[in-house]
């Protein structure tokens, strides 16, 4: 989802909402073979505000469910968030990946909690240096486009 960093409050009442390029393509095949879970930072929304928002632009019918502090009274940019999410789904933290657009807030918290992490940098910002070696379980890509995901 496209965030406007002018629009307040919940994003399902912004007045207009748009997909990421390529979101729409990227998501309906991924969904095919993988579980497609939304985390967000979305602090004064819930569950049911963010698929309503997901609904709007009709991809939430690829999301398997949300993550946001009002169900996990954490927030993202924590690798607590990420460890949070690893026992609420009972699966590997090798078997997760986190694809973010925000370097700080979404990629190294979630390589900090053990996970594997895809920067989405559609603006080709510099990369920035890892605070600590990857395990060998984790991987850290950066792509400059959604379809870069599609096998």
């Amino acid at each position: 989802m496209v965030d406007f960093p002018s629009a307040n409050g919940k994003m399902h009442l912004w007045q207009s909402v748009e997909t990421v390029k390529g979101a729409t393509t990227t998501l309906k095949q991924l969904a095919q073979k993988h579980d497609i879970y939304i985390a967000t930072n979305a602090a004064d929304s819930n569950e049911q505000d963010i698929q309503q928002a997901f609904e709007r632009v009709n991809l939430a019918q690829y999301i398997s469910g949300y993550f946001c502090f009002a169900n996990t009274g954490l927030h993202k940019t924590s690798a607590d968030f990420y460890q949070h999410i690893i026992k609420r789904l009972n699966v590997e933290a090798s078997s997760i990946t986190m694809v973010g657009d925000t370097f700080a807030k979404d990629v190294l918290p979630a390589l900090e909690s053990g996970i594997s992490a895809v920067w989405y940098n559609p603006k080709h910002l510099p990369q920035r240096a890892l605070n600590k070696p990857l395990t060998k379980n984790q991987s850290f890509t950066v792509i400059n486009q959604l379809e870069a995901l599609l096998p």
